[in-house]
């Protein structure tokens, strides 16, 4: 049993004084059920401390953090509490590194909580990346099945933001990989940063670990054992068989390999796992030419950069304006009027109208004192750009004028041959700097001989005024024939951004 130092309790309330009494009294021939009783309101009155006088605390952190080792769970679970709030970014190395020994050791039911506190502690506090992505690491090889569920999203997008670590990375997962393919997590993670940086591991050069000389057979048979493991999960198995697909454009070789094994998966009993196989099996077959642009390196954003914090920062000025503005008693659709008129901030007169004089007499007087309107914009010409064996699509536009970086797209099908489209899809997608939301269309089969055509509305903000590309796919079905097109649109009126 630990021997409680006097901790200085003088500035506590009346009852951690009386604890501060309990402790002075402690002697070995006290019964082992009171000392732990002793022991456990201690911890609990230093973790109440621990808020208002971190330094107080501080001090006797050696002695906190050997209560981690007793055998009492209540014990080591109040010690745990109180070491992971003790955690500082001045003594984050030292206190990693004995919580990460206590984890290997610790019971069951405390590895979740421990394992969640080691990784929000490295969140906050990590002194550098390559440090945050190790103990990340250490934790997901030891207690990889009880992180939380975002450690995977949290690590993949650490290391993709941090480029000049992405070599370390890929060659320490790898190595972890080989050894141990039970923690699901883990291998993960490494599944996905095999298949993006791949070609930097079959490099076999990074100054900050030793030389690894691995094969690309060797990568490929890895990759395989995680895919027909018992212990793998059906999401361990989409990240192992999307890596061996984004190898076939890393790697040097032949890629008769890759495309044996996902041909194989295109009849696996999981669903989801079956139809990625099917479509990186068409991919292959049929759109070869696009595979190495389809499957490039993921761009990911750094997390907490001046861009999110800016937007924050935004947000919250915009959630205290509204909060602050006076609740207006117009009906409903005067609320609207106004919120419109907001929105494009015009005149005192024009945001509070007049009401009007209920006579004819009035009402027509009042209307000739209104301001005259703007004449209404020219209107934007519709765009045909897709025509194959009598289906055609054409993009009609409007730009709302309340919202100008707004660009509402209707996407109109139709059909002049002899037989029914069906199972018609159409999906689109623009660059990073638009923002693109799709309705659901009118429905999936567009009538033949000229019949009713199906719509379907594309809402675009280009807050910048960037000119707009646009890339489209169609899927459907037209006399009984499967049919997929790619294209992109390049040739759209200026009017829809400038």
């Amino acid at each position: 049993m630990t021997c409680w130092p006097r901790w200085p309790l003088t500035q506590t309330p009346a009852a951690m004084r009386a604890t501060q009494s309990c402790l002075r009294q402690c002697s070995p021939s006290w019964t082992s059920a009171l000392q732990l009783a002793c022991g456990y309101v201690a911890l609990t009155s230093l973790l109440r401390l621990v808020q208002s006088d971190h330094s107080a605390v501080q001090r006797h952190r050696p002695t906190v953090v050997e209560c981690l080792q007793e055998p009492d769970t209540s014990l080591s679970r109040r010690a745990l509490e109180l070491s992971l709030a003790l955690v500082n970014s001045s003594n984050v190395r030292a206190m990693t590194q004995e919580l990460q020994g206590f984890l290997q050791s610790c019971p069951t039911d405390l590895r979740a909580d421990c394992a969640s506190g080691i990784l929000l502690a490295a969140e906050r506090y990590a002194p550098t990346k390559r440090w945050h992505i190790d103990t990340i690491l250490r934790v997901l090889t030891t207690a990889g099945a009880h992180v939380r569920d975002d450690a995977v999203a949290n690590l993949t997008q650490l290391i993709g933001g941090a480029q000049e670590l992405h070599a370390y990375s890929v060659r320490r997962l790898y190595c972890a990989l080989a050894e141990d393919i039970s923690q699901q997590p883990l291998v993960q993670v490494a599944a996905w940063c095999i298949g993006e940086y791949g070609d930097l591991l079959l490099e076999g050069s990074c100054e900050e670990i030793e030389p690894l000389q691995v094969e690309e057979e060797e990568v490929l048979a890895l990759l395989e054992r995680v895919l027909q493991s018992h212990m793998s999960l059906p999401a361990t198995r989409g990240y192992a068989l999307t890596a061996l697909m984004k190898l076939s454009t890393r790697l040097r070789g032949d890629n008769n390999r890759i495309r044996q094994v996902v041909s194989i998966y295109g009849s696996c009993l999981d669903v989801e796992l079956q139809q990625r196989a099917v479509e990186y099996d068409t991919l292959f077959r049929k759109y070869d030419h696009m595979r190495a642009a389809i499957l490039e390196k993921m761009p990911l954003v750094e997390r907490g950069g001046p861009q999110v914090d800016e937007e924050a920062k935004e947000s919250k000025e915009e959630a205290r304006l509204l909060e602050a503005a006076p609740v207006p008693t117009e009906p409903q659709a005067s609320k609207l009027l106004d919120l419109l008129d907001l929105l494009d901030g015009p005149s005192e007169d024009a945001q509070h109208p007049r009401p009007l004089d209920p006579s004819p007499g009035g009402a027509l007087v009042h209307l000739l004192d209104l301001p005259c309107a703007p004449p209404p914009a020219a209107p934007i010409p519709n765009l045909k750009v897709f025509e194959r064996e009598g289906l055609q699509l054409s993009l009609s536009f409007v730009r709302p004028p309340e919202t100008p970086a707004l660009l509402l797209i209707t996407v109109t099908a139709t059909n002049t041959s002899g037989g029914d489209v069906t199972h018609f899809i159409c999906q689109a997608a623009v660059p990073k700097s638009f923002q693109l939301q799709l309705q659901a269309p009118s429905g999936d089969t567009v009538p033949a001989q000229g019949g009713l055509p199906m719509t379907q509305l594309l809402r675009i903000l280009n807050p910048n005024k960037a000119p707009l590309r646009l890339k489209l796919r169609l899927t459907y079905t037209h006399f009984g024939q499967s049919v997929q097109e790619i294209f992109e649109v390049n040739n759209l009126p200026v009017e829809t951004w400038q």
